[in-house]
């Protein structure tokens, strides 16, 4: 029997949560709402979840509503996340405002602006784990930049914890591909499936993605076995 792509996603994300403790028991989890397509099937997977009883912890959506946002955006979110009945928080941030003079506003920025002011939420209000949407290619594309630009074999792990606070970064979309995440958000009519804010500079994000697509044909399989290599890594046949 086929599966469905809702029970696909679903699947996948108990699999994640499972593997790596994502989730425990009563939790609270603040959840980065930036109103695109990876964020928004996020939340609605983790609020059907606790809305059928598989998921013991709170859970909210933030959203970090910058200063070249449109209005139209959080008012959407304000919608979506009630029909789910999850609370939302909305933020107003002056990201583009907190650049020192000369300095260009670019996507870094405004991600490690968003992420900051996520994490300060979160202590402020008692939450232990913050969730973001990042999915398996986003994963692979960060291992392989890494790898290109760094020298360095590493790439974003699906739980980071916190020594000095009680907090963790958790990734529940870790091992669901990015066309599985585009073919749910199309089919429940969810906006946006890439960043259209004016100031999208992931050129050399997107040309990973396209070497990767070259070197795996595409293939699932493929791609979670370069995950899988990263947990199965046989240091006797590397140098040192």
């Amino acid at each position: 029997m086929t599966r469905t792509i809702e029970q696909a996603v679903d699947g996948l994300v108990v699999k994640a949560l499972k593997t790596w403790d994502m989730i425990r028991p009563g939790d609270r989890v603040l959840v980065g709402a930036s109103g695109g397509k990876d964020s928004a099937v996020l939340m609605r997977d983790l609020a059907l979840k606790k809305r059928q009883g598989r998921l013991d912890a709170d859970v909210v959506g933030l959203h970090i509503r910058n200063d070249f946002s449109p209005h139209a955006l959080s008012e959407r979110l304000k919608a979506e996340y009630a029909d789910w009945g999850v609370p939302l928080v909305v933020k107003d941030v002056a990201v583009e405002g907190r650049l020192k003079p000369g300095r260009r506003m670019n996507c870094y920025w405004c991600s490690t602006q968003r992420r900051t002011e996520l994490i300060r939420y979160a202590m402020a209000e008692g939450f232990t784990a913050v969730a973001l949407g990042h999915h398996l290619d986003d994963v692979l594309e960060t291992l392989f930049m890494n790898m290109m630009r760094k020298g360095e074999l590493s790439t974003m792990p699906p739980v980071v914890e916190y020594r000095k606070y009680p907090l963790r970064i958790i990734r529940p979309l870790y091992l669901v591909e990015e066309k599985q995440v585009v073919e749910l958000a199309t089919k429940l009519g969810f906006v946006a499936s890439t960043c259209t804010c004016g100031y999208n500079d992931h050129s050399e994000r997107d040309r990973t993605r396209e070497r990767i697509e070259a070197l795996t044909g595409g293939s699932s399989d493929v791609k979670r076995n370069i995950l899988e290599s990263l947990r199965h890594v046989n240091a006797e046949y590397l140098p040192t």
